[in-house]
């Protein structure tokens, strides 16, 4: 006989009978032994789930164009430790981050872990409740992923994580806002298809220096004892918006610099120059402009004035000059010069007309004789 089919939760129960561990008598026992053996037998129950998969939360995992290894291997991380997770193509930058909410609607996702590389070296992380929000933005750092990391601690892929809270998430509105965030994207909804009936790892956000460090644990004994597994990033909070990536600012964090601060405060200490030195400098600097700039004015004005004397000197030295009494005329040399002499030719008679004659043009029926002839 074919195997009985294990129905889902939801329909029609049917009590199966439990799988009996076939007993075959020896011949050197009785009946009665064979009796007490099936007393002492142990059943296996049907592994039938009577749960039902209500929660639909679905994570998308993708990222832009021009990430690096490590940020690749993050996200395939991720994806791992979370089977509810879903993968799409890279997006380019140049497209709006308001697409990303299509996206996620053409995957059936509803929420969404996007990121966003710049530079090719600074990496920030969008977590978004597509698409009605809220949505925050992160700085990623001191990322570790599981190649990268050589730790003893292991877990079942697909099993169901524990989420831990430092007490600070509870205390401050923007950090319960993130809690609730990381919970219903972190955590794998109950009797997912995808996931394992087992609780053997823990997920730890820990706030420490105005940041969130993510760690994952194993659950080794009982007892509580952990052995890190990996991945493991420090979030750095930027914004808080109100829709899914965009709208109001919510809230803003005031301790964070942007990569490019930092670099130039890293760059000016290893010069070590100090606040008065670059006071000085810029001094120095707009001083020597300043005065290159009147020189190069004086400079144009004494030109100008000299000009203006030179012009002087010219008309003073034309006036002062003798002028000569010329003894003749030059210009009445021009009525002595000949002209030369026409031969005097009058005309009495009116001259003759010349007469046109018109070539008188055959007809086109003269033309078509005169060719065939």
């Amino acid at each position: 006989m074919s195997p009985f089919k294990r129905k889902r939760a939801g329909q029609d129960s049917v009590d199966f009978k439990p799988k009996k561990g076939k007993l075959v008598p020896d011949e050197g026992k009785g009946l009665e032994e064979v009796g007490r053996e099936k007393e002492h037998e142990i059943t296996v129950p049907a592994p039938i789930s009577q749960g039902k998969w209500t929660n639909k939360e679905r994570v998308l995992i993708f990222s832009s164009r021009g990430i690096n290894f490590r940020t690749r291997h993050l996200m395939q991380d991720l994806r791992t430790m979370m089977p509810h997770a879903k993968a799409d193509t890279k997006m380019d930058r140049k497209d709006k981050l308001f697409v990303i909410n299509e996206v996620c609607e053409i995957k059936n996702c509803n929420k969404c872990l996007y990121f966003e590389a710049k530079k090719k070296q600074d990496l920030y992380m969008w977590i978004s409740n597509s698409p009605h929000g809220p949505s925050a933005k992160f700085l990623v750092q001191n990322i570790h992923t599981l190649a990268e990391l050589k730790l003893t601690g292991n877990c079942l892929k697909g099993s169901r994580p524990l989420l831990s809270f430092d007490p600070k998430f509870d205390k401050e509105p923007h950090y319960a806002l993130l809690k609730e965030l990381f919970i219903q994207t972190f955590s794998t909804p109950r009797y997912h298809p995808k996931s394992q009936p087992f609780v053997d790892h823990v997920f730890t956000f820990t706030i420490a220096d105005n940041r969130i460090w993510f760690r994952n644990y194993q659950i080794i004994e009982e007892d509580g004892s952990l052995v890190e597994i990996g991945p493991r990033f420090v979030l750095n909070l930027m914004k808080i918006f109100q829709g899914s990536f965009g709208g109001p600012t919510l809230y803003e964090n005031p301790d964070f610099r942007s990569p490019n601060m930092v670099k130039i405060h890293c760059t000016i200490a290893e010069v070590t120059i100090t606040v008065p030195d670059i006071l000085m400098f810029l001094h120095r600097t707009s001083l020597c402009m300043l005065l290159q700039h009147r020189r190069e004015m004086r400079l144009a004005a004494a030109a100008k004035v000299r000009e203006k004397q030179m012009v002087k000197e010219m008309q003073k030295g034309k006036k002062t000059s003798a002028k000569e009494d010329l003894e003749s005329d030059v210009t009445a040399d021009v009525f002595l010069t000949p002209a030369e002499e026409k031969p005097a030719d009058i005309q009495r008679e009116a001259p003759e007309t010349k007469v046109v004659k018109k070539k008188q043009k055959a007809f086109k029926r003269q033309r078509m004789q005169m060719a065939r002839r």
